[in-house]
């Protein structure tokens, strides 16, 4: 009996001692940190993807029909404005030029003629020693003389006109694209290509996108606000971002907005330039364009790590007065860098906590340290 009462004294002292071990664990109080819910102008920004053209892009036409013989550039290199770019024989053009000063000068030689048959006729039908019928074939002769002289004058200035374009000469300074048409090949006239190459200004570079009607209405009431107090504010930043996701250090502007809104797209054009001085954007390249869309006038925000998801909803652990942990459901509006701009289910002073999400639960009683939350830009 002594032996039997012995095990049951052991036993139950066991258990005592566990069950003080598992009110210990339920009582420790985690200590973790939170953030108060801060109410601020938030921007928002959205992104669009955009092509880039040149500043300038000029096509490099032939304006003469023929065979090329030589190319004076290198491709891909800049060239200046005036600078030779290609030749095209010129041999033909010559002989016109040359064709168009012999009618020329026979067109002189008849107006000559002209004037002096008039000059002769004219004292003799004072005297009616002729009649007035040749008076006036000799004064249209000489009519007709002088319009020919007017002709032939102008058909030399275009045959001459002809001739210059057989050597073609860079519009203005910039970057020249590969050749379409090589030594030897005849161009200017279809099939053959006409456009031989593009010159593209790129110290400056163009950036199209579109915007939907929704996303150009905010962004032209907020352009017109600003514009009411400060011209200079309305010109609202554009950032760009390339195609390895580097945001280009030099911050772009609008420069025109389309005058209609596309009726089969329901989008509008919206034409951005960005300085580009060390040439590193190229036309035909597309990159994210990034513009401020609107302003989130006390806005309040918690950062996104506070947010979890449940069942397709975002909720967030809030301290009360009493330290306890609720687990509330909040509506998201929008975010901002590594922010939400929370739309319903908290208030200014709230205190989210931002981290042990994984290990807290509703009606916990926990310690908190409020700390200031710094996002990553």
């Amino acid at each position: 009996m002594k032996g039997i009462s012995h095990t049951i004294r052991f036993v139950l002292i066991s258990l005592l001692i566990l069950g003080c071990d598992k009110k210990t664990e339920t009582i420790t109080i985690q200590n973790l940190k939170a953030v108060e819910v801060a109410q601020e102008s938030v921007p928002i920004y959205k992104d669009f993807v955009g092509q880039v053209y040149g500043k300038a892009d000029i096509p490099i036409r032939a304006r003469v029909d023929g065979f090329i013989e030589k190319i004076h550039f290198n491709e891909g290199l800049r060239v200046t404005k005036g600078q030779l770019l290609y030749s095209i024989d010129d041999y033909p053009y010559k002989l016109e030029v040359t064709r168009e000063q012999s009618r020329l000068s026979e067109a002189r030689i008849m107006l000559v003629n002209a004037t002096n048959d008039l000059e002769r006729i004219q004292p003799l039908a004072e005297l009616n020693a002729v009649s007035k019928r040749d008076l006036d074939a000799a004064i249209a002769r000489k009519e007709a003389a002088e319009e020919s002289l007017k002709s032939a004058e102008a058909s030399l200035s275009l045959s001459k006109v002809n001739l210059g374009y057989a050597n073609i000469y860079a519009p203005i300074t910039g970057i020249i694209g590969k050749t379409k048409a090589k030594v030897g090949e005849y161009v200017g006239r279809s099939p053959n290509p006409v456009i031989l190459n593009t010159v593209s200004q790129i110290d400056s570079v163009i950036v199209e996108f579109f915007l939907n009607e929704r996303d150009y209405l905010t962004l032209a009431r907020e352009v017109i606000e600003l514009s009411s107090t400060d011209v200079k504010k309305a010109e609202l930043p554009l950032e760009l971002f390339l195609a390895d996701g580097e945001l280009f250090p030099f911050p772009g502007k609008f420069r025109f907005i389309d005058r209609e809104v596309d009726p089969t797209t329901g989008s509008i054009l919206i034409q951005s330039i960005f300085p580009n001085p060390e040439g590193l954007i190229r036309p035909g390249q597309f990159a994210k364009v990034r513009s401020m869309v609107n302003v989130v006038e006390n806005a309040l925000v918690i950062p996104q790590r506070c947010a979890f998801e449940v069942q397709g909803f975002f909720n967030v652990y809030v301290v009360d007065s009493e330290n306890k942990v609720v687990q509330k459901q909040v509506e998201i509006f929008d975010s901002f860098e590594d922010k939400f701009i929370i739309k319903s289910g908290l208030e200014k002073g709230d205190k989210v906590l931002i981290d042990g999400l994984m290990t807290v639960k509703g009606g916990q009683e926990v310690n908190i340290e409020i700390i200031q939350f710094n996002a990553e830009k």
